[in-house]
């Protein structure tokens, strides 16, 4: 056998292989019950988020400088998954505020990495509304959609086997960090759909009235990003996490649904308490 037709069988044989191991990875998610294609553990999920936090960060120009604003940041995100279904996830969640002042956006790491930039948080003014944002993205966490994702792309073993040796105890030096280079790159190219938004939208809902906050804040921000788009160039949250039709109208369904008497008087808003935080500092 000549050197092109071993290459090829070997090519083939790999490509068997690997959608082998795709179609037959299934698992049940613990907190949805949503039956999954995934190829990473929870274990390889955190490892995986936490060595690629800081390229991520340095990608919005690193962390935003007061520990006040950052710290109030973490009592919200704290709250939403402590207070919720979410804590039932594997995840150590933490929540990064990044410095950039101009791109509106937010995002999740698999593994509970949830990061939003300043230009974002800018753009909104209430406790609920930071919760709906911190809450949508601990629904892409505890969903798995990055996992999803990322099997997906690779549809086989290679990136899975990356990441497992590069999360192993076994360190490999430059192999490594060339491993994790490539896995974050197949993250930063992650861009979700519609099935997947919705389904963040929902989980945010939930997680965020559990907390203890107004649902209105979750329509709220969906609002705040429409409105600026159409003030220009589209926020980069709507260019990572596509803008389903009638998704405030979805929102607005799912509150009556919810709330046919209204939404109770208990759930917070916050925005004395977000003007104290931010817009003071």
């Amino acid at each position: 056998m000549n050197k092109f037709l071993f290459r090829m069988a070997i090519g083939l044989l790999m490509a068997f292989f690997g959608a082998i191991t795709y179609y037959t990875s299934d698992v049940q998610n613990p907190v949805t019950g949503e039956r999954q294609r995934v190829q990473l553990n929870p274990r390889q999920e955190i490892s995986l988020g936490l060595q690629a936090r800081q390229q991520m960060a340095g990608k919005y120009g690193g962390l935003y400088p007061s520990q006040n604003i950052q710290q109030y940041v973490d009592r919200v995100g704290e709250r939403v998954v402590r207070n919720s279904t979410a804590a039932q996830a594997p995840y150590p969640f933490e929540f990064h505020l990044l410095r950039d002042p101009k791109t509106i956006n937010a995002f999740a790491l698999p593994g509970g990495q949830i990061f939003i930039t300043a230009g974002l948080l800018g753009r909104l003014n209430s406790e609920a509304q930071l919760a709906a944002v911190l809450g949508h993205e601990a629904g892409h966490v505890v969903a798995r959609h990055g996992a999803e994702h990322l099997a997906k792309q690779q549809f086989g073993r290679a990136l899975v086997t990356a990441v497992g040796v590069a999360t192993s105890d076994n360190r490999g030096g430059g192999q490594e960090a060339l491993l994790i280079a490539q896995a974050v790159n197949q993250m930063v190219s992650l861009r979700y759909g519609r099935s997947d938004e919705l389904e963040s939208d929902r989980l945010g809902f939930q997680f965020m009235t559990e907390a203890g906050y107004n649902p209105q804040g979750i329509v709220e921000v969906m609002q705040i990003l429409n409105s600026a788009r159409q003030g220009g160039s589209p926020p980069e949250f709507l260019s990572s996490h596509p803008n389903p039709e009638n998704r405030v109208e979805k929102l607005q369904a799912l509150i009556a649904q919810n709330f046919p008497n209204g939404i109770p008087a208990n759930l917070v808003s916050g925005g004395d308490e977000f003007a104290r935080n931010v817009r003071a500092r």
